[in-house]
């Protein structure tokens, strides 16, 4: 049974009733901190936020104040990314980067998220094998159903107090069905939890899952499983506190990229079996100064990126632009809506085909999740934009597939599939898709500049898309398209 005061506030007291008494009466004081979704090693927004040197020097802080400190990760972070694009001998880095600077960090602990499985299964295999953090996976297992190597579906972690007395932390590691890879296999998480909490009752003091679903999951999580103490989440990229359920289970995010952490202190007191949560959100600023080890190891991953990136015929230091404005590249913003960013994007393919109609690529091509600030644009830039380029295509498109196309894009609002465009309106009353100032003709056919991928048939609800189909004829390949967008950049100087 558990019973809570004052749900409506950070610091939270759950109590729980036990008809056996520890050996050792002890208040032990525990601090988590938590990161979710991590793409990028170096900070963001221009330097003021984020980094995960600045993240080692705030771990290295708590645990001075509190040895028992563990610092937890909810999934994302093997990709995707631009420095993981980068291909050292012969092969993308693909996560090798974030791995040897969150070993250097100091992190703990580890869940998988959906991207971790957006690289091959070679190289996730070899990136669990460099990981000196421990793993919990619940629900995802390989191919034939089995737990991946040396990962347990929970962990129990043996915290011993000032004077002696153990409290039995339980961690479970829950991950979204949104990546199924051939390498990859899932299970419900809901029913997945019952069963682990029903396997470590009595083993364990405090219950934790470390979450990589939507929010929405967490909040059933937490309806359907009240066993669980608190939900340290991932997968929204933004900071979210919420509380679920008869017992007001906490569920806690942070916002992507390191941009804040959250910093959880757990009081259990072994005698009344009181625990005592109190959590607090925590911007990563330039005003925490780089962990010098950690700084290091970031600076020669870097370095060694950029090698590959030169090699590819980049120039990741050349600056390209100034701009004077804000250039919106956020995930919550180009999923949603059209941005300086993405009409910047939109017009440099338009500008790449030749007698183009259109111009028509995915949202969630744009991989940086972030806003650049106002000043010098590098060709480092431009590829954590787009971190996986490929190539702009000239594609006629009979005008019944585009409307059906146009139609999509919008009905994939919120996802990566939404669609950002040049050359295209939507009237406000009928809905109907202006071309060039002129109605769609379902009759004719149009030229369209837009990305290999989006062509290939695997974009949410597009796989009609697809080159060789009736109405879909590839009539030239042009540059990456991170090209045409530097040469956007310096024609809009």
């Amino acid at each position: 049974m558990k019973s809570i005061s004052n749900p409506c506030h950070l610091a939270l007291q759950i109590l729980l009733v036990s008809f056996a008494s520890p050996a050792l009466a002890e208040n032990v004081n525990i601090t988590f901190l938590q990161l979710n979704d991590v793409y990028e090693i170096t900070p963001v927004s221009g330097g003021s936020s984020g980094g995960l040197a600045r993240v080692a020097t705030l771990k290295q802080q708590l645990k001075r104040q509190n040895p028992r400190t563990y610092a937890l990760l909810a999934g994302d972070f093997f990709s995707p990314s631009a420095l993981g694009t980068a291909k050292v001998d012969g092969k993308p880095l693909a996560g090798q980067q974030m791995v040897a600077v969150l070993n250097a960090m100091g992190l703990d602990f580890a869940t998988f998220g959906n991207h971790e499985f957006d690289i091959p299964e070679d190289s996730f295999y070899q990136r669990l094998k460099e990981s000196q953090f421990k793993w919990v996976s619940s629900n995802v297992f390989d191919a034939k159903g089995q737990p991946f190597p040396k990962i347990p579906q929970s962990q129990i972690i043996n915290i011993k107090g000032d004077r002696g007395a153990v409290v039995r932390v339980g961690l479970i590691g829950l991950t979204i069905d949104s990546n199924r890879r051939s390498y990859v296999s899932y299970r419900d998480p809901i029913e997945v939890a019952k069963e682990q909490v029903k396997l470590l009752k009595n083993k364990v003091d405090i219950t934790i899952a470390i979450t990589h679903l939507a929010i929405t999951q967490d909040r059933e999580l937490a309806e359907s499983v009240p066993e669980i103490d608190a939900i340290f989440g991932g997968h929204e990229h933004e900071n979210i506190q919420q509380w679920r359920g008869q017992d007001f289970t906490p569920i806690f995010k942070a916002d992507a990229n390191a941009r804040t952490v959250y910093i959880h202190n757990l009081l259990y007191d072994t005698k009344t079996r009181r625990l005592k949560i109190d959590s607090r959100l925590q911007p990563i600023t330039n005003e925490i100064a780089d962990g010098p080890n950690t700084a290091k190891v970031v600076k020669q991953w870097v370095e060694k990126g950029f090698q590959a990136f030169r090699a590819d015929g980049f120039a990741p230091e050349r600056v390209v632009a100034t701009t004077s404005v804000i250039l919106d590249g956020l995930e919550a913003s180009v999923r949603n809506r059209s941005t300086n960013l993405t009409d910047l994007i939109a017009n440099s393919m338009f500008k790449e085909v030749p007698n183009a109609d259109l111009a028509v690529f995915n949202g969630g091509s744009i991989r940086i999740d972030d806003a650049i600030p106002p000043g010098p644009i590098t060709q480092y830039d431009v590829i954590r934009i787009l971190p996986f380029g490929g190539k702009v295509l000239a594609v006629d498109l009979d005008g019944k597939i585009l409307e059906r196309v146009l139609n999509q894009g919008q009905a994939n609002r919120g996802t990566g599939g939404y669609l950002q465009t040049a050359n295209v309106s939507q009237d406000p009353t009928t809905k109907k898709w202006i071309i060039a100032g002129k109605p769609l003709d379902p009759n004719r056919s149009y030229r369209i500049a837009t990305s290999d991928f989006l062509v290939s048939g695997r974009e949410v609800g597009l796989d009609f898309l697809k080159l060789g189909q009736p109405g879909i004829k590839l009539v030239a390949e042009k540059r990456d398209v991170r090209f045409a967008v530097i040469d956007e950049l310096k024609r809009a100087r």
